[in-house]
């Protein structure tokens, strides 16, 4: 059964690491949602840092589907901040609050602050689960800088301010394919893709535990 689950709720999240992760089809691995092993009871993402709450959300999964999984667990680093949101970039100004109630905060917060001290990265942290206990690691960065106002109206989170000065836009300004090819979650999915090859070549294909 070689089935890969990807571990999130999040659609727009969901999409995004569909399409990067789909080559794997034409290998014959499905790319599977959660939505299809229903109903998932979603674990509470408490950890301090990111590789807790993405290995948190793939053995949750694991445990739930006993398929092979991957999860992600990003967040946005500001220099002027300290660092913040950071890890807690989804609770930013209230758990439930949506993305819009955040980007203001976090715009009112830099209010002032000139474009050499708005420094910021996305991070990413991507955990690998399987259903024999092996897990597997993989992280990395996008750098840029925190833009004046929102712009664009593809991507999620906080790409509307999240200015990419090599190309002159913020991140939502960036159709998926092409974000798809530069943000902090194509790197490392993209370094996913030649593990999870080897990873299912080594079972051959057979996941019962």
């Amino acid at each position: 059964m070689r089935e890969l689950v990807i571990a999130t709720n999040n659609l727009k999240k969901f999409r995004e690491m569909h399409a990067l992760l789909q080559v794997l089809e034409e290998e014959g691995i499905a790319v599977k949602s959660l939505r299809d092993f229903p109903p998932y009871p979603e674990p509470e993402e408490d950890g301090d840092d990111y590789l807790s709450n993405a290995l948190t959300k793939a053995r949750a999964a694991v445990a739930h589907t006993g398929r092979v999984c991957i999860a992600d667990d990003s967040g946005l680093e500001v220099e002027y901040l300290g660092g913040k949101p950071g890890v807690h970039s989804k609770r930013f100004a209230g758990e439930d609050t949506p993305w819009e109630v955040k980007i203001a905060k976090l715009l009112e917060l830099l209010d002032g602050v000139p474009q050499e001290q708005r420094g910021a990265r996305f991070n990413s942290v991507v955990a690998i689960s399987t259903p024999w206990d092996a897990e597997y690691i993989l992280r990395d960065t996008c750098r840029g800088w925190i833009y004046w106002e929102p712009r664009g109206e593809h991507g999620f989170g906080y790409d509307p301010v999240f200015y990419l000065p090599e190309l002159g836009c913020t991140m939502a300004e960036l159709p998926m394919e092409r974000k798809n090819r530069i943000s902090h979650r194509a790197k490392t999915l993209s370094a996913a893709i030649p593990l999870l090859r080897w990873v299912f070549g080594q079972r051959g294909g057979d996941f019962v535990p």
